[in-house]
């Protein structure tokens, strides 16, 4: 993917009426600016201001840049990156399971916290948890959520919790055949075969009606997805009216009102990331809100849970040097190679405040 991995989408996220022959052939990234920024220490509530000059002088590149690309490329390229992604998850997913369980995500720590393996799929669970409080998903009989997705799924771990935490019926989506598989094994051997059911599919193509789900969940999905605004664009159209939104994914860190662009360094290091974990471009948390309220979506919150996951990349590393960790993963092959020897580059990312992980809701009006 080269330099363009962050430029790429920086320019689509921010225009929603930019063709999606932009992804991944623009070079320059252009940013719309977001203003009036209110933060606490844990949300943000974010209102935009006007276009203004500068926006477009921006749309003036955009026109001339789209002038290069062509549809043909854009599809040939995605093809290739949802099949990095299936064939990375088809090879990791096992080693993942063994040594971790059945949540493929991270896990919600207290700050400056130490802790042991145990403690990690604790964890895990208590990040479900944690979202679905931030989001004030109720659990009142006649409120709760009645049909959930989760988009990008991988073996199941939150359709099945949350299934069986609200009564509820689940649906699971993923690129991975392999992990589709496991997922439904899971559910069955958990007797949840009737709550819960998972199918290979595209988050941006998804195959539901609209407005079926009460719950619509996406955790730690968001960063593989190609096309964020039709990526958004699907969570609102099958989310039911007055249903949550939770989408829960890594960012890079929102730019100042002074900057149109990461620093060049910053861009070589997502650059790295992406082209180990089969990413596309990422986005900010500031993009994703501005996509949510494209939408017409309400309520819309979000926080920034970097200090209550930096536990966790550590942890994994620490697994993955153990000598169970270490043969299976040169058993399972390159691709999962290449992600294992990426995971400093987040620990790096994290610490010098670049990646965030966030946690973004927001309710479709009834």
């Amino acid at each position: 993917m080269g330099s363009t991995c962050y430029s790429a989408y920086s320019i689509q996220s921010l225009n929603p009426t930019c063709p999606s022959s932009l992804i991944f052939t623009l070079h320059k990234p252009q940013l719309q600016q977001i203003h009036n920024i209110k933060e606490t220490t844990t949300t943000r509530s974010v209102r935009t201001c006007n276009s203004n000059t500068r926006t477009r002088k921006r749309m003036t590149g955009v026109a001339a840049m789209n002038a290069v690309s062509t549809p043909e490329v854009d599809v040939q390229n995605q093809q290739e990156l949802k099949k990095g992604i299936a064939e990375l998850y088809d090879e990791s997913s096992g080693i993942w399971e063994d040594i971790w369980g059945d949540h493929m995500h991270h896990g919600f720590y207290e700050p400056q916290s130490s802790v042991s393996l145990s403690d990690h799929r604790a964890a895990q669970i208590r990040m479900i948890e944690e979202a679905l409080r931030f989001a004030s998903v109720s659990d009142d009989p006649a409120k709760k959520p009645r049909s959930i997705v989760d988009v990008g799924c991988g073996i199941g771990g939150s359709s099945r919790y949350l299934a069986k935490k609200y009564g509820a019926t689940a649906q699971g989506i993923t690129l991975s055949p392999v992990q589709a598989e496991r997922a439904q094994a899971l559910a069955a051997a958990q007797g949840l075969g009737d709550k819960a059911s998972f199918q290979v599919a595209d988050a941006l193509n998804q195959p539901f009606p609209d407005g079926q789900f009460d719950l619509v969940w996406s955790m730690e999905s968001g960063e593989h997805m190609p096309d964020k605004q039709k990526f958004v664009g699907e969570l609102a159209r099958v989310a039911a009216p007055g249903g949550t939104i939770i989408l829960v994914t890594w960012c890079h860190r929102d730019l100042s009102p002074s900057e149109e662009s990461l620093l060049p360094e910053e861009k070589e290091l997502l650059n790295k990331i992406c082209k180990s974990f089969y990413l596309p471009a990422w986005c900010s948390t500031a993009d994703y809100v501005k996509l949510l309220q494209s939408n017409s979506l309400r309520d819309i919150k979000a926080a920034d849970w970097s200090e209550n996951v930096a536990p966790f990349w550590p942890a994994v590393i620490k697994s993955a040097l153990t000598w169970k960790g270490f043969t299976s993963i040169l058993r399972s092959g390159w691709k999962t190679i290449k992600a294992a020897l990426a995971m400093p580059l987040m620990i790096e990312g994290y610490k010098k405040g670049l990646i965030k992980f966030a946690i973004i809701t927001c309710r479709k009006p009834e």
